[in-house]
C-alpha cells in the first residue's frame, strides 16, 4: 500500500534473545510472592522440631548422668568405708575438678583373697602410680617391682611389697611417697579376687600379648589333684585377645613364662600395666558409658578407694579425652642381687630421672638395651 499510511507500526528495535516469555512478569511477581509465603511457616516448622529434638537430647544427657552419679554413688560408699583414716591424712587433696587438674594416683594390688594359702596375705602383688593431665590429654603409668629394696619408714630397708604385709595401705602410701618424692592424690586399692570381679563387671578386656606364654602352675582351673597334676600350666598365644576376669588376672601374675627363661619380674610389671590399662579403656568405654546408669555401682564395689561419685565420672571423663595409645609408661628399675637371704632389686641412680620423665618434667627414654631390669620410658604400646 504505497503512499498510504499502514494500519500498523513497525518494530525496529527487534526482541531479546531467548525463550519468549510465557508469562507477564506481574503472574511471575504472584507465584514468587506465594512461594515465600508457603515457605516461612515450613521454615518455622522445621526450626519448632530441630530445638524439641535439642530439647529431648539434652534431657536425656541430664537424666544419663544424674542416674549415673546415683548408680556409682551405690557402690562407692562402700569402697569409700574400706580405706583407712590413717590412709585419707597423706594424701595431697587438690584444687580443682579432676577433668582439669593433673591427677596421681595410687594402684595397689595386693595378694589376699579367697584362694587357698591367701587369707592373711596382705603383701603388695602390684604397685603402680597412674598420673593424668587433662590439659594435656595425657596419661603415664609408672610400675614399682615389688622386690625394689627400699627404706620403710620406720622399719628399716626391705623389698617394697613388704610395707603392706608391715602396715598395710597406709604404710604402703607412706612408702611408696618416700620412694618417689611425689604426692599422691588418691588411692584405689584391690585384692585379687574383687579385681577379678571388677573386669567381669565390665565385659572382660581385649590384651594384645606379644609372645606366647606358658607359665608356671599357680591357680589350678580344676577341682581334682589329679587332674591339676597333669595340668601343663596357663597358656597364652600372640596376638589381642578377649580376657574374662580370671584369665585377665592369672596374665597380670604369671611370673615364670616357661617359653622365655629370660624374662624378668619387670615383664610380670609391663603385663600389669596392659592389664589395668585395657581395663581402664573398657570402663570408660563408650559402650560402659551407656550402660554406666546400671552397670555404676557393679564396677566400683570391687575397689576400696577414697575417689567420691562425682570424682569417678570426672576422672573417667579425663581418661575418656587423653589419647590412650600415645599413654607413657614407665618403671624403676635397679640391678638384682641378694640381701637377708632373699633375691631383691636394688635401685638404680637412674630411677630419679625415670620419674621426672613419668610427671612430664623431662622426655622420655626407653630403658637401656641389654639390661633387663634397667628402668625408663616408653610411649605408646611398644613393650617396655
Amino acid at each position: 500500500m504505497p503512499g498510504e499510511e499502514k494500519p500498523y507500526k513497525l518494530y525496529k528495535g527487534g526482541r531479546a534473545k531467548g525463550r519468549v516469555p510465557l508469562q507477564r512478569p506481574s503472574d511471575r511477581r504472584k507465584e514468587s510472592a506465594a512461594g515465600r509465603a508457603e515457605t516461612k511457616p515450613r521454615e518455622r516448622h522445621i526450626g519448632r522440631w530441630i530445638t524439641l529434638a535439642l530439647a529431648v537430647v539434652l534431657l536425656l544427657g541430664v537424666v544419663w548422668l544424674v542416674t549415673s552419679y546415683l548408680s556409682v554413688s551405690s557402690g562407692i560408699s562402700d569402697a569409700n568405708d574400706r580405706v583407712p583414716k590413717p590412709v585419707l591424712a597423706e594424701l595431697k587433696k587438690q584444687n580443682g575438678m579432676l577433668t582439669s587438674t593433673p591427677t596421681t594416683i595410687l594402684v595397689l594390688g595386693t595378694d589376699g583373697g579367697s584362694q587357698p594359702g591367701r587369707s592373711d596375705a596382705r603383701r603388695a602383688d602390684s604397685i603402680m602410680l597412674v598420673r593424668t593431665d587433662p590439659r594435656s590429654h595425657r596419661l603415664a603409668f609408672l610400675s614399682i617391682p615389688r622386690d625394689l629394696r627400699v627404706d620403710i619408714p620406720g622399719y628399716g630397708s626391705a623389698k617394697i611389697n613388704a610395707a603392706s604385709q608391715i602396715g598395710g595401705p597406709v604404710l604402703a602410701l607412706k612408702t611408696v611417697k618416700s620412694l618417689t618424692g611425689l604426692e599422691v592424690n588418691h588411692v584405689a586399692f584391690v585384692d585379687f579376687d574383687r579385681f577379678k570381679e571388677l573386669i567381669d563387671s565390665v565385659g572382660g578386656v581385649d590384651i594384645d600379648v606379644p609372645a606366647p606364654i606358658l607359665a608356671n602352675k599357680f591357680d589350678c582351673p580344676y577341682a581334682t589333684d589329679a587332674r591339676c597334676a597333669k595340668w601343663p600350666g596357663w597358656r597364652f598365644g600372640t596376638g589381642s585377645q578377649h580376657m574374662d576376669g580370671r584369665r585377665a588376672l592369672v596374665y597380670s601374675r604369671i611370673r615364670k613364662n616357661r617359653l622365655d627363661p629370660s624374662e624378668t619380674d619387670l615383664d610380670r610389671a609391663r603385663r600389669q600395666q596392659q592389664v589395668i590399662q585395657a581395663t581402664a579403656d573398657k570402663v570408660t568405654s563408650l559402650g560402659t558409658a551407656l550402660r554406666l546408669p546400671f552397670k555404676g555401682g557393679d564396677i566400683v564395689k570391687p575397689l576400696a578407694t577414697d575417689l567420691s561419685a562425682g570424682q569417678v565420672i570426672q576422672l573417667g571423663w579425663a581418661y575418656f579425652r587423653a589419647d590412650t595409645k600415645k599413654a607413657l609408661h614407665c618403671r624403676l628399675g635397679g640391678e638384682p642381687g641378694s640381701a637377708d637371704g632373699e633375691a631383691v632389686l636394688f635401685g638404680s641412680e637412674d630411677n630419679v630421672s625415670t620419674i621426672a620423665m613419668f610427671t612430664g618434667r623431662s622426655a622420655p627414654l626407653a630403658p637401656a638395651k641389654g639390661l633387663p631390669y634397667a628402668p625408663g620410658c616408653v610411649v605408646g604400646n611398644r613393650n617396655l
